[in-house]
């Protein structure tokens, strides 16, 4: 229920992003293309992102970690590709997506967090 519940805020995420930030579009049925981007981008970052973290980290030692937000904006890129209904403009416009994406994400997510009181 917690992953159908998260999976569900990460819709909510793009689909506002794609509302506000220009050169990212959804067509169609906007909240299901939302809902399969959220699915898209998950699995692509259980699978793919691991192997490109791992080839890249050279550069990424490099830069300090600035290269992961490349491999962010790939990612995004990436399922730009794959789903008809979502697209962005360029890597510039995908770099601002993945930022504001996680930046929006870690707000509803803490929106979910319970309080653990210690016994």
């Amino acid at each position: 229920m917690n992953l159908i519940l998260k999976l569900l805020l990460s819709a909510l995420a793009v689909f506002i992003l794609a509302y506000f930030l220009p050169g990212v579009t959804l067509s169609g049925d906007a909240f299901v293309s939302a809902i399969i981007v959220a699915i898209v981008l998950s699995v692509l970052n259980l699978l793919v992102k691991p192997v490109l973290v791992i080839l890249t980290l050279p550069i990424t030692i490099v830069t300090l970690g600035l290269f992961l937000l490349i491999i962010n904006a790939l990612i995004i890129l990436l399922a730009d590709k794959l789903i008809d209904g979502f697209s962005v403009s360029g890597i510039w416009t995908a770099i601002l997506f993945s930022i504001l994406l996680s930046l929006l994400q870690s707000f509803l997510h803490s929106l979910l967090k319970e309080d653990k009181k210690p016994l």
